[in-house]
């Protein structure tokens, strides 16, 4: 599998996915990773959590904090894409003006929302945020005390409490070779076809 064209000169993209938190952003992205790097693809996951502990070190979660997060993830991503590189993003990036503003940076942009109730999101919650966050314990706190606004027009929705984190990968997958930003050759198909059974906990 490569990007369509083949050579270092062909620009990437960046697969953005967006949701509420443990909707399964990280899960998911981390299958697709797994399937890209297998096939010898150029690709790079910046997830939300792991940038806050780096590159967003010191930003709180103010609606400005937060918009200046998302958009150190959208200038990364910007250099990876027009390097030829798939570059994926795993952040809650709850509010839609942002989002927009680095899919006009970045050009090349395929939003996937991860979308799960909130209900389910709770039920993953192994590190107690909700509760935290319904007892007042934490502010700003996506789906509780600060909105979550979905996008309008994403380019794929995952429904993540009725399909599994491989059928959400192979669709991922799939929408890459459909867009044509893989090669639409065999070997694509046969990676989409070989999402790991392995399902990741985070």
């Amino acid at each position: 599998m490569k990007l369509n064209g083949g050579n270092d000169q062909t620009p990437g993209v960046t697969l953005w996915f967006t949701g509420l938190p443990c909707s399964g952003k990280t899960t998911v992205s981390e299958l697709v990773l797994e399937q890209l790097r297998r096939a010898a693809a150029k690709v790079e996951l910046l997830d939300g959590d792991t940038v806050r502990q780096s590159l967003s070190r010191g930003l709180g979660f103010s609606r400005q904090d937060r918009d200046e997060n998302i958009r150190r993830i959208g200038f990364v991503c910007k250099l990876l894409t027009r390097n030829g590189v798939i570059a994926i993003a795993a952040a809650v990036s709850p509010y839609r003006a942002v989002r927009d503003e680095v899919r006009t940076l970045i050009g090349t942009f395929v939003e996937i929302y991860v979308n799960c109730p909130l209900e389910m999101c709770m039920r993953r919650d192994v590190k107690g945020m909700y509760k935290r966050a319904f007892a007042g314990e934490i502010a700003h706190f996506t789906g509780v005390s600060d909105p979550y606004e979905e996008p309008l027009h994403p380019d794929l929705i995952l429904h993540t409490d009725r399909e599994t984190p491989e059928e959400s990968a192979r669709k991922a997958i799939d929408l890459l070779v459909t867009k044509g930003y893989l090669d639409n050759s065999p070997a694509a198909h046969v990676v989409a076809s070989r999402v790991s059974l392995r399902t990741l906990t985070h």
